[in-house]
């Protein structure tokens, strides 16, 4: 295992990677571990008890990897743990350490992308149960109507390779157009899963003519870059040789195969076990 401080990226499974792409791109400069919790995938319809317990064992692993830094690439793991893990187990354990999720910095600039004021969200049942990303964008546009879809079956969907299927065709329009009804105002739709990328065309064919689709991986990846230029202290820890590490819970040859789809690139896995 890499010993050297990389910046550690964690998603429940796959969907992460098309966050980590993004960042990649944007900050080649570091050094990047990404760990997928694939064995227990998907998180969206777990309890906010099990999806913490699971993530602070991935987060605890990444820091005993060295990570000084860790992104939640994943919105039901940042909208059902990250709070918990940043005000009770880092003052605890890591003091020195941070981990960051995906919802706030998406909350601060989504209101500036819709010319109507009124915004969709597509996400799993738990990011949806949450209200997370209803709290934080009344934070920043108070303005802002913010409407919400979950799409409980599009991950497993997307996880088993079944994402072009006529089968799947249907469930995207049908969570879609029910995110449609709720407004004909609704002109700025965010993907706030990092699955759903992948399906992204087909989403867009499925909303009316005019309405934007937004993902997040380039806006996470430019609200890292403006974190590490004000926090030096982290971004003076994070090793600088570019290098990639990629572990998952389950088995690495799928993982690679399957994660080649959400990281563009080939990727060479190894396994990690999580112990409670």
């Amino acid at each position: 295992m890499m010993r050297e401080q990389a910046i550690g990226i964690f998603d429940s499974g796959y969907g992460g990677l098309t966050v980590m792409r993004a960042i990649c791109d944007r900050l080649p400069q570091y050094d990047y571990i990404y760990l997928g919790d694939n064995a227990r995938a998907p998180y969206g319809n777990r309890s906010f008890e099990t999806v913490y317990q699971y993530t602070k064992e991935a987060v605890f692993a990444l820091f005993e990897m060295g990570c000084p830094l860790v992104i939640l690439a994943c919105n039901t793991a940042s909208a059902k743990a990250l709070r918990t893990i940043q005000q009770v187990d880092l003052p605890k354990y890591f003091p020195d350490r941070r981990v960051l999720g995906v919802i706030r910095p998406t909350a601060e600039v989504i209101g500036t992308l819709s010319q109507t004021g009124n915004i969709g969200i597509l996400a799993t049942t738990g990011t949806v149960q949450s209200a997370s990303y209803l709290i934080e964008i009344e934070k920043f546009f108070p303005q802002v109507k913010v409407f919400q879809q979950a799409c409980p079956i599009w991950v497993p969907l997307i996880e088993t390779g079944e994402q072009e299927s006529l089968g799947a065709q249907f469930f995207i329009e049908k969570c879609t157009q029910q995110l449609i009804q709720q407004s004909k105002d609704i002109d700025t739709v965010l993907l706030a899963c990092t699955h759903y990328p992948l399906i992204a065309p087909a989403i867009q064919s499925a909303l009316p003519s005019g309405v934007q689709l937004i993902a997040q991986g380039d806006i996470v990846a430019e609200k890292l870059a403006d974190y590490l230029d004000r926090h030096t202290e982290i971004a003076s820890q994070c090793g600088v040789s570019g290098k990639r590490l990629f572990y998952t819970t389950d088995d690495p040859v799928s993982f690679q195969e399957a994660g080649r789809k959400f990281y563009g690139k080939d990727i060479e896995a190894q396994y990690l076990s999580l112990n409670a």
